[in-house]
């Protein structure tokens, strides 16, 4: 690692001094809760992962017997069902290395929008598809929901005997789905080690099941984490100072962490967004990770601002950007990775640096204790469409053109005076703010462009840091931030009508069903938004009505 200081020059030797008189490294290793707290709820039980790079050695080969059997079997194509920590480590490996030949493809589902999963449901070949069900606490609703909704098509098509061999489960032991791969004889169990929090897992069976199952090389993958574990385990080592740095550069007010990768790497930034937002953004403090950010000239960025760069060797393509950083001041971290393989290694090296920044901060980095909120105002919501038949919620505060619904704090008569009046009443009381765009759309390429778009005009004209997500699936990454966090957060909120309706049934199996998928999403839409505003965050909604597409680019237009 390369560390350019920046105006920060003086945070240096102090944090190695620090380091090593409270022994950071060596009590973290010894699992002493004490660097982060006082008592040991939710950390003695969340340090599994620090043993992962050796430990998972002795899974490795029931892990390959697995995958030949599926090869043996003819699946094709592998769908995994997960959100969050279960979803992204996969997404990472699938996205980076490929295809194996001769082994299935992968899509991963993490949306509860109907749109988007009548999409995949209508390009599947049922007879040689596996699912793969992914949830550390077998509970989590959009997993569970998905499952059912796919378990159903399996049975209808080939009978409740023999859809259980089309599933596999990955959860922890004891969990709800644990009982439900048992009932309906799913194909495989893969029981974790309980200790391990969902967004420290990638190297455990939540990230190598998957990855095998595409081709990689699980054991090189292992190896390279290996030499990162031991490296961490020094008196003074790069990842400790790393951490510790990000730590205390968002102490002094530098907390929107920006990333620039070289293209092979570009798909780990959504990994490093949820575990540092929701390893940090809590009890008021917090770094905002800024990921897939459009490029930017040096004058769109303002002094909030921390750059890491995550590069291949010889890639030359960022030093311009790196001279323009540092004459700015910017601090900027560099990293030189060999190939893909040494995501293995930076996998661990993200988790054991969020957690020295986490001491840092003096936080607790595994917990999550604001996420729950808005699966409660969800709930709530559900709760009262089954009684009325109807969701909850006021009624639009401005109506434009029939096109945008818009709900908050509005002041203005066309789209663009709505959200400028909107974003800069925020900016006065809170001069640290960034924009969070929450997307509870189609997660598709189309809209994630123009969701890119409406971005960079709004970094540009407001300089300052802006995120995209779409939901549900940044509420279990994210989500934790946005409400844990200063509270400087500025949140515009995108919703539609679907022209689709799905049903989600009652139980694997059954025809039941009390809700859809649609009503499930707006759910989820209503409940962080609930939750957001309980929290004292400013958040102006906007529904796009039936046309999404149509009218998110007429939106992002007439900005």
């Amino acid at each position: 690692m390369e560390y350019y200081p920046g105006r920060f020059e003086k945070e240096v030797n102090p944090l190695l001094d620090e380091l090593a008189h409270f022994q950071i490294v060596k009590r973290i290793w010894e699992k002493d809760y004490t660097v982060w707290k006082d008592k040991p709820d939710e950390i003695s039980n969340r340090l599994g992962w620090l043993d992962l790079p050796a430990g998972m050695d002795s899974k490795l080969s029931g892990i390959e017997d697995f995958v030949n059997g599926v090869l043996r079997d003819g699946f094709k194509m592998v769908v995994l069902l997960g959100m969050g920590g279960s979803s992204l480590a996969p997404e990472v490996f699938r996205l980076t290395f490929g295809v194996k030949d001769n082994h299935p493809g992968m899509m991963v589902l993490d949306t509860t929008d109907p749109v988007k999963i009548s999409e995949i449901s209508g390009k599947l070949d049922l007879g040689t598809t596996l699912f793969l069900v992914s949830t550390k606490s077998g509970g989590t609703v959009e997993t569970l929901s998905l499952m059912k909704y796919f378990y159903n098509l399996v049975a209808s098509r080939f009978g409740p005997g023999k859809a259980g061999e089309h599933f596999v489960a990955i959860t922890d032991p004891g969990s709800k789905l644990e009982q439900i791969a048992d009932s309906f004889k799913f194909r495989k169990a893969f029981l974790n080690n309980p200790d391990i929090g969902g967004r420290f897992s990638a190297l455990s069976y939540f990230g190598l099941v998957p990855a095998a199952l595409t081709g990689v090389d699980i054991r090189k993958i292992l190896e390279k984490a290996k030499y990162a574990s031991e490296i961490s385990k020094k008196d003074s080592n790069y990842i400790a100072l790393f951490g510790a740095l990000t730590g205390r550069l968002a102490e002094l007010g530098a907390d929107k962490l920006t990333f620039l990768t070289s293209e092979k790497f570009k798909y780990f930034q959504a990994w490093a967004e949820q575990l540092i937002a929701e390893s940090t953004g809590k009890e008021g403090k917090g770094i905002l990770p800024v990921v897939d950010e459009p490029a930017l000239d040096i004058d769109s960025y303002s002094g909030d601002r921390v750059f890491v760069v995550l590069k291949t060797k010889n890639d030359n393509s960022f030093d311009q950007a790196l001279n323009q950083l540092r004459q700015k001041g910017f601090p900027v971290f560099v990293f030189e990775l060999n190939d893909e393989y040494d995501l293995g290694k930076e996998f661990f090296v993200w988790e054991f640096a969020t957690a020295v920044a986490g001491w840092v901060l003096k936080i607790q980095p595994f917990d999550q204790p604001d996420v729950e909120s808005a699966k409660v105002a969800a709930r709530e919501s559900i709760r009262k469409y089954a009684e009325e038949g109807k969701l909850p919620g006021p009624l639009p505060d401005f109506v434009f053109e029939e096109k945008l619904k818009f709900y908050g704090n509005v002041q203005g008569n066309t789209p663009g005076e709505i959200i400028d009046n909107f974003i800069k009443s925020n900016v006065k009381n809170s001069p640290e703010s960034y924009i969070a765009i929450q997307a509870f759309i189609t997660p598709d390429d189309d809209n994630y462009k123009m969701l890119q778009g409406l971005r960079e005009k709004l970094t540009k004209k407001y300089k300052l840091a802006c995120t995209v997500g779409f939901g549900p699936r940044f509420l279990h990454s994210t989500g934790q931030l946005h409400k844990g966090d200063a509270g400087h957060g500025i949140f515009l909120q995108f919703t539609y009508e679907p022209d689709v309706n799905l049903p989600v049934p009652v139980d694997l199996g059954s025809e039941e069903s009390s809700i859809t998928f649609d009503v499930l999403i707006k759910a989820q839409a209503l409940g962080d938004r609930q939750a957001l505003m309980n929290k004292g965050r400013n958040v102006l909604a906007v529904d796009l009505n039936y046309n999404q597409k149509a009218n998110l680019n007429f939106l992002k237009e007439n900005l």
